[in-house]
């Protein structure tokens, strides 16, 4: 059993004396916001924005069919914009 006040044992280019776990939330959170952010934070906004109007409209039970016929036509135009975006700033 390892001694509590034993100091934390360090990988080569670790970050410091962190412990592991803390390392190890860092790199999850690290991976989240890569793969939700990444090189397109628009998308993500968009696809939030799109989400939340939906939801908006299904409050409203009369609403709903709306809603379902909403959600492709927004994010057609959510895809739409981010390419127009990028190649207006020349990403491939």
């Amino acid at each position: 059993m390892a001694d509590a006040g034993a100091p934390v044992a360090q990988e080569a280019g670790s970050g410091g004396s962190r412990p592991w776990a803390v390392r190890a939330v860092a790199a999850f959170g690290h991976f989240w916001w890569d793969f939700l952010v990444g090189d397109t934070p628009e998308l993500l906004v968009g696809g939030v924005g799109v989400i939340g109007l939906v939801a908006l409209a299904c409050i409203d039970h009369h609403l709903r069919t709306v809603g379902a016929f909403l959600l492709p036509v927004l994010v057609a135009v959510v895809l739409t914009g981010s390419v127009w975006w990028a190649a207006r700033r020349g990403r491939t």
